[in-house]
């Protein structure tokens, strides 16, 4: 039905078609990197879209005034708020749907958003209601530096100022990697 894997003293539900990335190893030091880039959560709204399990977003929950993760798959999210419950996060709450649409229905003022998209990335009408968020501080965590790319020039072109931009090896002895950039709004 699902395994359980620990990262920094949370534990997540993982099912067969939740998202959780596969070296925990390299995923604590992903995660706190990309926790890390967030900045001063405490008491801001944060955004985990593309949330997966909810991993981010529980790790940040403990900090932040409130979460919000957005996913496609209802199984994750389902595992998502079970683990939260379980975890005894009380200011996260996972909403299955699509990001384009489920982020129009969010009234909350967002202070950071954290985005980790499918190796596709972040799909340009979605990324067009990400930016009208108005944020001040985005956190993009990549599978596929080609599509990563592509979005961050996006948001260079919408007021957003690449800060940086770090390269974490999370698949040894493959091409491929995972990158997480830091992007602060300047307009």
């Amino acid at each position: 039905e699902y395994i359980t894997e620990k990262l920094f003293d949370l534990e997540f539900k993982v099912t067969p078609f939740s998202f959780f990335q596969p070296n925990v190893f390299g995923a604590i030091n992903l995660y706190s990197k990309a926790i890390e880039l967030c900045g001063d959560i405490e008491n801001k709204v944060v955004f985990d879209l593309y949330s997966g399990t909810g991993t981010i977003g529980q790790i940040v929950a403990r900090k932040a005034k409130a979460v919000y993760g957005i996913e496609i798959v209802e199984e994750a999210v389902e595992s998502a708020n079970k683990s939260a419950k379980e975890n005894g996060l009380t200011n996260c709450t996972f909403i299955a749907g699509d990001v384009l649409e489920e982020i129009e229905n969010r009234k909350e003022m967002v202070d950071v958003i954290v985005v980790d998209p499918p190796r596709d990335g972040i799909n340009q009408k979605a990324l067009e209601k990400i930016i009208s968020c108005g944020a001040k501080t985005m956190v993009y965590i990549s599978c596929n530096p080609k599509t990563q790319k592509r979005d961050v020039q996006v948001l260079l072109d919408n007021g957003y100022e690449l800060k940086t931009l770090k390269i974490f090896n999370q698949f040894p002895r493959t091409v491929h990697c995972e990158t997480v950039a830091l992007l602060v709004r300047t307009e």
